[in-house]
């Protein structure tokens, strides 16, 4: 059985991903494999030279020592990446390489490209840096933080990353969730052979839902990429007609409290645990995911599906393809309140429609995103990184 590292580097701002390798790091092992986790956490930043930390994030010295190590003594076939920015650096590919690992690169986001890591600036997708060698655009827009200097660095550091091997050279296979986001990796400069396709998966199936509740139902991060305030817009033209029920945090939650204080039909329940999320959504008569920037994937759409809950959904990047039109959810033009709201009563004047729906996304959820066909891909993406990383060797 292949011995696999999982290295993450954990940010509080992206919980999806840590339930990502939590789940990852569970199925591996329920099928037999040795993992072992290395991982480092950005509150660390708080206590660490500025200088330091700009250093550290083109090269970690002490990353590279310790996975080397740590993947020599182990033995381990695979180390297999998450996010790297800014604690691990393109040092952790080194170390596995030198130790003799295959390296395999699971991309969460588009940091290898754009300097805010979402191609996401002024409320619109953005694509400036797409293509560049050095993202001066995002740089000289101050895309990190608000902060000139503060995506001055992080330009710096992807520019020094790429050089070090970051864009292929040090990584086998790369691991994307979705056929957009392959698309624009590709179009960034990764090998397109290098670059695979694996959707994310459940650990636990949750169950057919049966959608009681008979409300719409938003589950995220509240910030401005995912398209919170079309959607309270949509919802003054929508009204009673159909309950919508917000689960999140982040930073626009004064504005979604403030419409579930002023507008008809608009509740806040703020973040809730995992098993009442999973309640909520069987219980939704469907999920509404209005994001406007480019998701790699959309992690909350496949938590529906499984659930049998229909989705209606922007228009944009991966989250289209999680649907079916007609047959498992709705599009409609991201950013456009009129167009989603249209959609929505559409949804509820369809009964019999919206009811074959719950039937149609529970079936999607069972032939994409099992955890017996992740772990497939999985293993067949690992072989091909072993595979390429013992070629790698012999021509050397």
């Amino acid at each position: 059985m292949t011995r696999v590292l999982l290295v993450h580097n954990y940010y509080r701002q992206h919980g999806g991903e840590d339930e990502v390798v939590a789940s990852e790091s569970a199925l591996l092992r329920s099928r037999g494999h040795e993992v072992r986790l290395f991982t480092v956490h950005n509150d660390e930043l708080a206590r660490r030279n500025r200088l330091v930390v700009a250093e550290q994030s083109v090269w970690n010295h002490g990353t590279y020592r310790r996975i080397r190590s740590l993947v020599a003594a182990w033995n381990a076939d695979v180390v297999h990446f998450h996010n790297t920015f800014p604690l691990v650096s393109v040092a952790g590919y080194h170390a596995a390489r030198a130790s003799g690992a295959a390296v395999v690169q699971t991309v969460h986001n588009y940091r290898a490209f754009c300097v805010n890591a979402l191609f996401f600036r002024q409320g619109r997708p953005c694509e400036r840096c797409l293509g560049k060698l050095v993202p001066w655009p995002g740089a000289l827009l101050g895309c990190y933080q608000g902060s000139i200097l503060a995506s001055s660095a992080v330009a710096v550091t992807i520019t020094a990353s790429r050089a070090l091997g970051a864009m292929g050279r040090a990584v086998d296979r790369f691991i994307v969730g979705s056929r957009f986001a392959l698309r624009k990796l590709v179009e960034g400069g990764l090998q397109k052979e290098k670059v695979l396709c694996k959707p994310n998966s459940l650990e636990v199936d949750p169950g057919r839902g049966g959608g009681a509740g008979g409300y719409a139902l938003f589950v995220g991060r509240l910030a401005p990429e995912k398209g919170l305030a079309t959607l309270l817009t949509a919802w003054r033209r929508v009204g009673a007609t159909v309950p919508l029920r917000v689960v999140g945090d982040g930073p626009l939650a004064s504005l979604v409290r403030h419409a579930a204080e002023t507008q008809t039909g608009v509740s806040w329940l703020g973040e809730l645990p995992r098993d009442e999320v999973t309640r909520e959504m069987g219980d939704a008569a469907f999920l509404v995911f209005p994001t406007e920037c480019y998701e790699t994937f959309g992690r909350v759409g496949m938590e529906a599906l499984a659930r049998g809950t229909p989705l209606v959904v922007a228009r944009i990047g991966a989250v289209a393809e999680l649907v079916d039109p007609g047959r498992t959810g709705v599009h409609f033009v991201a950013g456009d309140a009129a167009d989603l709201a249209a959609r929505v009563e559409w949804l509820i004047d369809h009964p019999r429609e919206l009811a074959s729906m719950r039937q149609a996304a529970r079936e999607d959820y069972e032939a994409k995103y099992t955890a017996a066909a992740n772990y497939a891909r999985l293993s067949e993406i690992y072989d091909q990184a072993v595979a390429a990383a013992h070629e790698a060797r012999g021509a050397r």
